[in-house]
C-alpha cells in the first residue's frame, strides 16, 4: 500500500493553510469548519456527504465548502486517496472579495463539488507554489485569479447559503459555543432552547446537518486550531476546549483534520520563535 504522507504549511503572506494528503485510507466523520476549504482530489475515489446530499468524488474533482457546510467523505474504492487543499478564513476571504467585486461581503460557494479544468489550472499551480515556500508576487495573482474564477462561475452571497434555522436551533447552538469549556448536559441545552430532548436532536440534525454533540466536538476543535496556532502547548490547548484528557483531544483532532494536534502546532512554531 502506498506510504501515507500528510503535509501542512501556513502562509502568511495570503493568511490562509495549504493540505497535502497522499496515500490516506482515514474516513471523515460529519462535521464543519469556521472557514472556507477549496479542495482538489489527486487520485481515489470517495463517498463525499454534504449539506444532506450525497456525491462521488474522483480523480479531478473540485471540492468547494462554505463555513459551516456540514460534511463527511470515506473510501469507496478500496485503494488510498490523495488530495491537496486550501482553508482560507472568513477573514482572509473577505478580503479577497472586495478587491474582486469592489463590495464588502462574503461570496458562497453554490455547489460543493465541481469539475472545472479553468479553475484546476489555478489551483495546482498555486498549492505548489504555497507549499514550496516561493514568496513572489505570483502567488497572490494567481490566488486572485482562482478566487474571482470561482465567484463568477460558482458563486453567491453567503448568506444564500446558510439554510433558515429555526429560533429554538440558534438559541441552543448559542448556549453551546458560549459553554463548549465546560462539561454540558442536553437538559442545559434544551432548556435554554425551549425544546425536549427529542425534538432538540431531531429540529438540531435536520437544520445544522449534524448532532448537537458533534456540533459541540466541532467548535472545541476549531477552538483548540487557534491555541495552537497560538503556540499553546497540545494539554492546555485540550484543557481549555472543555476535552475530558489528552487522549480524548487527540483522538478527535485527528478524526477531524487528519493531523495530530502537536503536527498542527508545529507549522506555527516556527513563525513564533
Amino acid at each position: 500500500m502506498k506510504k501515507e504522507i500528510r503535509t501542512v504549511v501556513y502562509d502568511d503572506e495570503l493568511r490562509l493553510e495549504a493540505y497535502r494528503f497522499e496515500g490516506i485510507v482515514q474516513p471523515f466523520p460529519n462535521h464543519f469548519h469556521e472557514h472556507y476549504v477549496i479542495g482538489f482530489v489527486e487520485d481515489g475515489m470517495r463517498r463525499l456527504s454534504c449539506r444532506n446530499q450525497e456525491y462521488s468524488i474522483e480523480k479531478g474533482s473540485i471540492v468547494l465548502f462554505n463555513p459551516g457546510d456540514n460534511h463527511a467523505c470515506a473510501q469507496s474504492d478500496g485503494g488510498t486517496f490523495d488530495y491537496r487543499g486550501f482553508n482560507i478564513p472568513k477573514e482572509t476571504m473577505l478580503v479577497l472579495a472586495e478587491e474582486i467585486t469592489g463590495k464588502r461581503g462574503l461570496p458562497g460557494f453554490s455547489e460543493n463539488v465541481i469539475s472545472d479544468q479553468e479553475a484546476a489550472c489555478y489551483l495546482r499551480p498555486l498549492h505548489e507554489l504555497v507549499m514550496k515556500g516561493t514568496g513572489d508576487f505570483g502567488k497572490e495573482e494567481m490566488l486572485l485569479f482562482l478566487i474571482s474564477l470561482l465567484i463568477r462561475k460558482h458563486g453567491q452571497p453567503f448568506e444564500s447559503c446558510i439554510p433558515e434555522c429555526r429560533q429554538e436551533i440558534e438559541k441552543a447552538c448559542e448556549y453551546i459555543e458560549q459553554h463548549f469549556m465546560e462539561h454540558i448536559y442536553l437538559d442545559q441545552i434544551c432548556r435554554h432552547a425551549g425544546l425536549s430532548k427529542s425534538t432538540l436532536l431531531r429540529a438540531f440534525t435536520k437544520s445544522k446537518g449534524i448532532t448537537p454533540y458533534r456540533y459541540l466536538e466541532t467548535i472545541r476543535i476549531n477552538e483548540a486550531k487557534k491555541l495552537l496556532a497560538e503556540g499553546i502547548a497540545p494539554v492546555e490547548a485540550a484543557m481549555r476546549t472543555g476535552f475530558s484528557d489528552q487522549s480524548h483531544f487527540t483522538n478527535y483532532f485527528n478524526q477531524f483534520l487528519g493531523l495530530a494536534p502537536g503536527i498542527y502546532r508545529e507549522i506555527f512554531d516556527q513563525k513564533l520563535s
